[in-house]
């Protein structure tokens, strides 16, 4: 912004030249006093420059509808939709969503630098403004493989970049606790730019958050709890009530909102499925679903737009007033959360859940391919000795990332454990492919009620190593087989043959075909579960990619063996 930038914005604000842009007839949501307002918005050079009665080179008649800022997902893995930044784009943007902070850890745990670069470039230029923080965890914690190992140096030339903003999720509690210098160098890396850094309080108890706080921690979005969001807000914290394709907060976490509070919270999605996406929306899920729970209209858009802009320093975004982007979405109904258009700069870049600026952007990520690496894998290498009948449990939980720790009678072949069906116990192995150093990790799990066959899959949170379940080896063998085969992805194996499959090339996380492209193979593959007779409680591919997360309790399962997150140590499978 220069002089004369400024002398034309606020020749226009004073009525002396006609504005680019004027919606008219609409019923305005101020989300500074939570009141609806009428008024002409008046856009000049992408950015609004009055409320009132203007004159516009272009006027649109809103008819009524109530105008609202567009929404922020305060924290979101775009990975994790299994599409690019680009794709990614054309999912969120017809649901009001144009601002995104994502965290691209996951790339980054499987190609370090490159993976950060990748998701910064091909996030250029889109009608959907990508912030990013910078991965604090990679790897997420010492007790696993990761494909690569990113320290404070490695992260700090990022900061040069306009889109990043902080530090992402702090993780690894015990570094933070202990003063470790890696994860302090980090921290205070971002702490001397002003920078948020945001946390990750699974399980923490109040010492916890007050260690976090001291450390310059800001937000958490693992809380599963009203009791646990009011001990962090009581401590100076924001906190994003998630709700994402496995863990599902929201209705456990808004009896912690009021009126006096409210403006601490704001939404994310985390970890969200293309299809799901798709089908349920982004943020604004959140916000309808919030509604029906009884939270004023008003109060759910507010934690959506403002309260994000504000605990990200988003300066400009999240409200219609003078001096803020005109990033606009039109709804028809405040209840509902129907959506007929949405703007972004002042430009129509979504229509009655249509998006309009399909520029097809593609960006060169062979670099980021043929990312499994595996030694010969045969049945052998899925033995898990049991010599007592009573082995360590992995318990899942339904739409949640927490596990509980069992321990229960199993049943054993010659000194092995034998998976049974009847018992709901299942063989999972985590298998290390960034370096080939043969670690394979195996555990039982309880959940899946999965009959038949084996699921495996290089979406397995956070370092994406190879996480597989199934009911007998020979199948787990060929579903591991068949991922190295593919690059990287969904396999779903049952009786030695292999019933489909989702190509995940870009480090085994994203695809390089289109959204349309991938649901329609996405949606074979959730046809092809039913052939498995796996449970319908919840989504088994994306609670299987986080039983491996060894940052939340109890029990997960590394590429080095099971893991006790309470105790923060290794511990046999046998009890």
């Amino acid at each position: 912004m220069n002089n004369t930038f400024l002398q034309k914005q606020i020749a226009s604000a004073n009525k002396q030249m006609p504005v680019d842009l004027v919606i008219q007839n609409g019923k305005i949501i101020d989300v500074f006093t939570l009141s609806i307002i009428e008024g002409d918005i008046a856009i000049h050079n992408g950015q609004i420059v009055g409320i009132g009665d203007y004159e516009g080179i272009q006027t649109i008649d809103a008819n009524g509808k109530y105008i609202s800022p567009t929404f922020i997902d305060g924290h979101v893995h775009i990975e994790s939709s299994m599409v690019t930044p680009s794709e990614f784009a054309k999912l969120v943007v017809p649901r009001g969503v144009t601002t995104v902070i994502t965290d691209p850890h996951e790339i980054a745990n499987v190609a370090g630098s490159k993976g950060i670069q990748f998701m910064l470039d091909d996030s250029e230029d889109l009608p959907l403004d990508v912030f990013v923080n910078l991965p604090s965890s990679v790897p997420a914690t010492p007790f696993e493989n990761a494909g690569a190992v990113l320290r404070a140096a490695d992260l700090e030339p990022f900061f040069s970049h306009p889109r990043v903003l902080g530090l992402a999720e702090v993780m690894e509690f015990p570094s933070v606790r202990d003063g470790e210098n890696d994860m302090l160098d980090k921290l205070l890396m971002a702490k001397k730019r002003g920078a948020v850094i945001d946390g990750h309080g699974a399980g923490l108890d109040a010492t916890g958050i007050n260690i976090y706080r001291t450390a310059g921690i800001t937000t958490d979005h693992e809380c599963i709890t009203a009791d646990e969001a009011l001990d962090r807000v009581k401590r100076g914290m924001y906190v994003l009530i998630r709700e994402g394709s496995v863990a599902k907060d929201l209705k456990q976490l808004l009896p912690a909102v009021t009126e006096r509070n409210a403006r601490r919270f704001l939404f994310c999605t985390d970890d969200k499925h293309l299809d799901d996406l798709l089908t349920e929306g982004s943020v604004d899920h959140n916000i309808r679903l919030a509604i029906k729970e009884g939270l004023d209209p008003l109060i759910a858009i507010q934690m959506a737009s403002l309260n994000a802009a504000e605990c990200y320093q988003l300066n400009g975004k999240g409200a219609i007033a003078p001096g803020y982007d005109a990033d606009l979405v039109l709804l028809n109904d405040l209840h509902t959360l129907e959506i007929d258009s949405v703007y972004k700069n002042g430009m129509l870049v979504a229509k009655k859940n249509e998006f309009l600026n399909d520029s097809n952007k593609t960006t060169d990520s062979s670099s980021l391919q043929q990312s499994v690496h595996l030694p010969e894998i045969t049945t052998t290498s899925f033995q898990l000795p049991i010599s007592t009948g009573k082995a360590n449990v992995m318990e899942i939980i339904p739409n949640s990332l927490v596990t509980n720790h069992l321990v229960e009678d199993v049943q054993t072949t010659n000194g092995y454990f034998e998976p049974s069906t009847e018992r709901d116990q299942l063989k999972m192995a985590v298998i290390e492919r960034h370096h080939l150093t043969g670690n394979i990790g195996l555990g039982i799990v309880k959940g899946f009620e999965l009959k038949s066959g084996a699921i495996a899959t290089t979406i397995a949170h956070d370092s994406h190593n190879i996480v597989a379940v199934g009911t007998n080896d020979e199948d787990l063998v060929l579903a591991v087989q068949t991922i190295q085969q593919i690059g990287g992805g969904i396999v779903l194996v049952k009786d030695g043959c292999v019933l489909h499959s989702l190509q995940l090339s870009i480090g085994g996380l994203m695809s390089t075909q289109n959204v349309n492209e991938v649901n329609d193979t996405l949606t074979h593959v959730h046809e092809a579960l039913h052939e498995l007779d796996v449970t319908e409680a919840f989504n088994p591919l994306l609670t299987l990619s986080f039983l491996s997360l060894p940052v939340i309790p109890s029990l997960k399962l590394t590429d080095k063996g099971l893991f006790n997150v309470k105790t923060f140590q290794h511990l046999k499978v046998e009890a």
